[in-house]
């Protein structure tokens, strides 16, 4: 992978060049040895049982102070949470310490900085990115056990700073149970903050840390499991159809649009008149970046290309769209303008300089204008794409049947070089520990040990998950009612969440450890256990972090503290009509938030014959 070693060499402090592992069979051929030996990466020899020999080139560059990067994980996967982290940054940390204090050398003591990458979106075009680095770890309560002469002890250490080194990376970052958890947190995300732009990226990661957190509680709510489904049904539906839901709620869907409606016609032509308008205005900044959006066009063409190749890979997608559109940039476009450019200038010197100024300009230029003609661009898409889908027949619309393949979200497949058996961070196995019993109102005692983190029912479905098999794609006017009838549900189910934890704020909610400690939540004392780590010397028992516990008063707090609209969810949102069909057919489930606030739990009406 190159793009995270990208972003860290460019994000990392005080423009220190960063000493990348690589593995030492690269460095046979003399061109690839100077690239690299250049580039400052350090070969490493993992056929070699000395661990002295090794490090070797790790050893020169930390006694140079310089500084080391690795991804301790060995493997880039798609996974809902981090899986694995091997003991090589341990082992090298800990052998360098040692080899120290055997040469005496001097200079500063190596300390490990764990760094989080996170992306809001790593298969969107020009995603933000956020780095979180964790708090230093010194060598110094590890040094002592490893330079120990006790049969085992050096190992023991390696798996503590292990521990440690993962505890750090998964406060860094957004760890989910499973992908159900992780897609529906997700939607609720999209929801609460229709505007992508209005989170605020420092909190990007707790945020979304929360809302798995809340959705990995069994027992939630009432019909919580329904809730969940709607929540994914919408996601999925969304992936289907390439729409977002911030592009859908930005829509100008007025009620005059109803083609249900007796509007009269000059009222309807009107809106159609304004809707036109806004598209023709839209189009007015088309000439001013039609130039550079055609001499990039070719970069869009192969990155997407690029993309489709690795469809089950959100790490891959990323890459080959930046790799491949770079490349393309670089080999074939700018070359060809640069050359275009400096032909008029007659080859001059000058010319040169002349062309390789204006392609600067053009590309700033190109940077400036494309993220919001992009945004402009998908939503006039989307308002005529929604436009034709809610004013075309109902039997253009697919069928319950053939609609359900469309509702499950695609499941990525499981990489073969990640090893499960080394994640410390997994969950309990759904259904495996009885829930914790709710705590008396202003009670101080803990709760007992972290329940089951899905739904029993939710984990039925996860076979469909992984049998999920590609499908051709129908055109978009046959899913968009079910797209907007799927919005209003799941908002309306979101709605009935908040709504109920709202009047029972004593309700304690799951949240990961640091999280409970950061909020003022509970910790269990009792659950701290032991971690069994398989070695070759043996078994290694390791602390695991306490379970950790919010209460839901709090984190309602700390969603509307944040700008989440949680009071707008259950509301008549603009375009509702949109998801009626064309026979004035209601929504599959409609919401009676009749009986809200007055003690009792909302109810979801079904149609009769469904109940």
């Amino acid at each position: 992978m190159m793009l995270d070693p990208a972003i860290l060499s460019s994000a990392f402090p005080y423009a220190r060049i960063l000493h990348y592992w690589v593995k030492a069979s690269l460095f046979i051929n003399p061109v690839a040895t100077y690239i690299l030996s250049s580039a400052g990466n350090i070969p490493v020899d993992r056929k070699s049982k000395d661990r002295q020999k090794l490090f070797k080139g790790t050893f020169k560059a930390l006694s140079e102070n310089s500084a080391i990067a690795l991804f301790p994980e060995g493997t880039s996967y798609t996974q809902p949470r981090i899986m694995q982290v091997k003991d090589g940054a341990a082992w090298a940390a800990l052998e360098y310490t040692k080899w120290v204090a055997e040469n005496g050398n001097e200079g500063a003591p190596v300390v490990i900085v764990p760094a989080a990458i996170v992306y809001t979106n790593k298969s969107k075009y020009r995603s933000n990115v956020i780095m979180e680095f964790g708090k230093p770890i010194s060598m110094d309560p590890y040094r002592d056990d490893f330079l120990s002469s006790e049969e085992g002890a050096p190992r023991v250490a390696v798996k503590r700073l292990t521990a440690e080194i993962e505890k750090e990376l998964i406060e860094a970052s957004i760890n989910a149970p499973d992908w159900e958890t992780l897609y529906a947190a997700r939607m609720a995300r999209d929801l609460l903050w229709a505007d992508e732009k209005s989170i605020n990226l420092d909190e990007f990661v707790t945020i979304s840390q929360t809302l798995v957190d809340l959705l990995s509680t069994p027992d939630l709510c009432p019909r919580f499991n329904q809730i969940k489904r709607n929540l994914l049904t919408y996601y999925s539906l969304l992936q289907s159809t390439n729409l977002t839901n911030s592009v859908l709620s930005s829509l100008p869907l007025p009620d005059t649009l109803d083609p249900l409606r007796p509007i009269p016609l000059p009222s309807r032509l009107l809106t159609l008149s304004i809707l036109v308008r806004d598209s023709l205005s839209s189009l007015v900044r088309l000439p001013l970046f039609v130039l550079p959006l055609l001499i990039h066009f070719p970069a869009y063409v192969v990155g997407r290309m690029g993309a489709r190749m690795v469809e089950d890979e959100e790490e891959t997608q990323a890459q080959n769209k930046a790799v491949f559109g770079l490349f393309i940039l670089a080999v074939t476009v700018y070359p060809a303008l640069f050359f275009l450019i400096w032909s008029c200038l007659k080859y001059t010197s000058t010319g040169a300089l002349g062309a390789v100024f204006f392609l600067f300009l053009l590309a700033v230029y190109h940077n400036r204008l494309i993220n919001d003609n992009y945004e402009h661009a998908k939503r006039l898409a989307a308002t005529w794409r929604v436009l034709v889908g809610v004013w075309a027949p109902k039997r253009w619309d697919l069928s319950v049947h053939a609609l359900a393949q469309y509702t499950i979200p695609k499941q990525p497949p499981e990489n073969p070089w990640v090893d499960s058996s080394r994640s410390r961070s997994r969950p309990p196995t759904p259904g495996s520990e009885t829930p914790p019993p709710r705590p008396e109102a202003g009670s101080s005692s803990s709760v007992p040990a972290a329940a089951a983190a899905v739904a029993a029912a939710a984990t039925a479905r996860s076979p469909a998950l992984k049998k999920a098999k590609k499908s051709t794609r129908p055109p978009s006017r046959r899913l968009i009612r079910h797209v907007l009838r799927a919005r209003i549900e799941a908002a309306k189910s979101l709605a009935q969440l908040f709504d109920h934890l709202e009047r029972t704020p004593d309700k304690r909610v799951r949240a990961s450890t640091h999280l409970a400690r950061q909020f003022g939540g509970i910790l269990d004392p009792s659950h701290p256990g032991l971690a069994l780590t398989n070695t070759e010397d043996g078994v290694v028992a390791l602390p695991e972090e306490p379970a950790g516990w919010r209460g839901a008063g709090e984190v309602m707090d700390f969603l509307r503290a944040r700008g989440a609209k949680v009071g707008g969810l259950g509301k008549r949102v603009e375009g509702e009509w949109a998801a009626v069909s064309s026979d004035g057919e209601g929504t599959e489930f409609g919401y009676d938030d009749s009986a809200a606030g007055s003690g009792d739990d909302a109810h979801w009406v079904a149609p009769e014959g469904q109940r």
